[in-house]
């Protein structure tokens, strides 16, 4: 059963009478598969290699494409952190990122599962570093297989520095010499799945470079022939190694179309964040410093911030100069922080720190599987992450409309789902562990969350509020003191340009619709208020349904509602938010579980508060509420004189 959003009224009536019953008296089938529909969407956010995509944007679009390079923290906070600070520069929309791979693999099963994290929760077309050091051919398959079973299609292919405490690299019995044969093998072993890059050395490979600190005539133009031989073998394109004299770098691009290398030169951009860090780094990588950069470096190189301020306007100065000889791509090595790279961006004017863009209301897995999902029941907007976890396994992904509403497949709820990042637990404990005397101090935390007051909930896990809950926040502080206690929620927009920045998507030159929805915990008492209220709103509809399955609604099991949808130039309408039954009687499972395993959790055991969080999480409802007239309607007339 198919209900689209334009094959019938947009607005759905409520029927007179709501309908009480008990889940176990309904059977619900959840088969593995799911059913979709093509819809033809050209746009680069559906090319999975990397080379696709920069070619795409470059061609169609002749934008500037920038990524970011991070590497493995070496704890587990440090993981928690970085994950933390690539969800915010995700946001920005990169063309992809990319994992190093530690000396010898020291980092090899870290990376492996950052990168998938990276591709399916973080959601960016992500890269992987592999390199020959200290990899037999077996253990480089295992990598190449793993990364393939979770969508990844990008490889960086690198010989590798020598292990810790070695100065040369030695082939491992078994592995490979170079990278141009790890080139050579993922081509015949895997053909054209994995877009392979490599990396390009304006200054000459570091082991080409003698003691004078630049290679030989002789020995750059070997450098240049065996990068070369790497796209011939199958690179498609190349990144180069970090670099501080622009005019080296333009050199080198020259040089390399002068011998017939035609693919993409990517040039890496380092920040400069600290003084020592600066020339470790380029000691290591034997780095021309520029004699200005040294000049401008020894009066302040005891002041971090001072050097850091530098770094960012060097660097923007260095982007500059490149994008002015028509190069649009540009590739910054991080290590791992997110102020001085974003800042270089945003004097670039590539990106704007309070306009984030985004390709639909939420951000898919940028993994070969997912690549045309492009709808989404609304219930999991505020838990993603969640929502990702739980789908992981379909055969298909929903594409144009939701399908039939009887197939859902959700996985099972296991302690994956209420895990949270060590600085994300710290925040609930000290905004959410307060004692609890009464329902007030209840009303009184959601209220909070609403107005902006509280940075997290437990039933979040982004980092305060979406932009368009602000458009409402208000009138959410009040419904919260009326005892519904809100955990989702959108309003209604009536053709609002899509790029705006509270409820834009899709990009520039479309319109954006939505139907006010609202998603609440409340009392007995307060429902059968709010239903017998409901009777004089006949655009509104509703589902609500307590821990043990009990249901109250005026809709039926099957009637999945878009509240969501956009129209842009030469496209079908896109509907990427619906409210779905079934998908709400497997989401209502997991809201119920957060009152215990996410708020109670946070009080020691016997705490009269955590006994009172679990008396209301028996005895409340859930519910889902839906105003289909988004043209004048008013949701939040409905809880008038409550």
């Amino acid at each position: 059963m198919y209900i689209g959003l334009l094959s019938g009224n947009s607005v759905i009536s409520a029927t007179p009478t709501p309908t009480r019953f008990s889940l176990k008296y309904c059977q619900l089938n959840f088969p593995r598969s799911r059913t979709s529909i093509s819809l033809p969407i050209s746009n680069p956010i559906f090319k999975m290699k990397v080379i696709e995509k920069i070619q795409s944007l470059l061609e169609d679009q002749g934008k500037v494409v920038f990524s970011f390079e991070f590497f493995p923290p070496k704890t587990e906070d440090g993981v928690d952190n970085l994950f933390d600070r690539m969800d915010r520069m995700v946001a920005h929309n990169p063309s992809f990122c990319d994992i190093t791979w530690g000396a010898g693999g020291s980092t090899a099963d870290l990376t492996l599962d950052i990168a998938n994290k990276m591709q399916n929760i973080i959601c960016v077309e992500t890269m992987m570093h592999l390199t020959c050091t200290n990899m037999p051919v077996e253990k480089i398959d295992h990598a190449l297989q793993t990364i393939k079973s979770n969508g990844i299609q990008n490889v960086l292919a690198l010989r590798g520095d020598p292990p810790h405490g070695q100065d040369k690299f030695v082939q491992v019995e078994g592995g490979f010499a170079c990278a141009l044969d790890l080139v050579k093998h993922i081509r015949a072993k895997y053909g054209d799945y994995f877009g392979i890059t490599v990396a390009g050395y304006p200054e000459a490979h570091p082991d080409a470079i003698g003691s004078e600190g630049v290679a030989t005539p002789e020995a750059y133009q070997n450098d240049l022939a065996y990068l070369k031989r790497k796209v011939d073998a199958g690179a498609d394109l190349i990144v180069t190694q970090l670099f501080y004299d622009t005019d080296i770098f333009l050199k080198f691009v020259n040089d390399c179309r002068q011998i017939g290398i035609t693919c993409p030169i990517v040039p890496g951009i380092m920040p400069i964040n600290n003084y020592k860090g600066f020339l470790r780094m380029t000691g290591f990588c034997k780095t021309k410093i520029p004699d200005e950069i040294t000049a401008a470096l020894e009066p302040i190189k005891d002041n971090e911030e001072a050097v850091k301020s530098y770094g960012i306007h060097l660097g923007t100065e260095m982007c500059r100069k490149i994008l002015a000889h028509g190069i649009k791509t540009l590739h910054l090595y991080t290590l791992n922080m997110e102020k001085s790279a974003l800042a270089i961006l945003m004097n670039l004017g590539l990106i704007e720190e309070s306009k984030i863009s985004r390709f639909l209301p939420w951000r898919r897995p940028a993994n070969v599987f997912r690549v045309k999902e492009d709808v989404r029941p609304i219930f999991w907007a505020n838990r993603p992450k969640s929502y990702i976890s739980r789908t992981i396994g379909w055969d298909q992904y929903p594409h144009g409309r939701w399908g039939d509403s009887r197939n859902p497949s959700y996985g099972a709820l296991s302690d994956y789902q209420f895990m949270r990042p060590r600085a994300r637990d710290k925040k609930l404990h000290q905004e959410w562990a307060t004692p609890l005397k009464c329902i007030d101090d209840i009303q009184e935390k959601f209220k909070n969350y609403c107005l902006g007051k509280l940075r997290s909930s437990p039933w979040s896990e982004l980092d305060g509020l979406q932009p368009e809950t602000k458009v409402i926040h208000e009138q959410l502080g009040r419904i919260n003191l009326k005892g519904f206690l809100t955990i989702n929620s959108q309003p209604a927009v009536n053709g609002e340009c899509s790029d705006s920045p509270s409820v834009g998507w899709g990009g520039p030159g479309g319109y954006v619709y939505q139907k006010a929805y609202l998603e609440f915990f409340c009392s007995m008492e307060k429902l059968d208020a709010l239903v017998n209220k409901c009777k004089a709103f006949s655009s509104v509809t509703y589902f609500a349904v307590n821990k043990k399955g009990n249901l109250l609604s005026n809709i039926g099991l099957t009637d999945v509602n878009a509240v969501t949808w956009g129209v842009f130039p030469a496209k079908e309408i896109i509907q990427p938010t619906v409210v779905d039954p079934a998908s709400f009687m497997v989401w209502k499972d997991e809201a119920f579980e957060i009152w215990s395993r996410s708020w109670a959790a946070l009080y020691p055991d016997g705490d009269p508060s955590k006994k009172f969080l679990e008396e209301i999480q028996s005895s409340y409802y859930l519910v889902s509420l839906v105003d289909n007239d988004y043209m004048s309607g008013d949701i939040f007339a409905v809880f008038e004189d409550l």
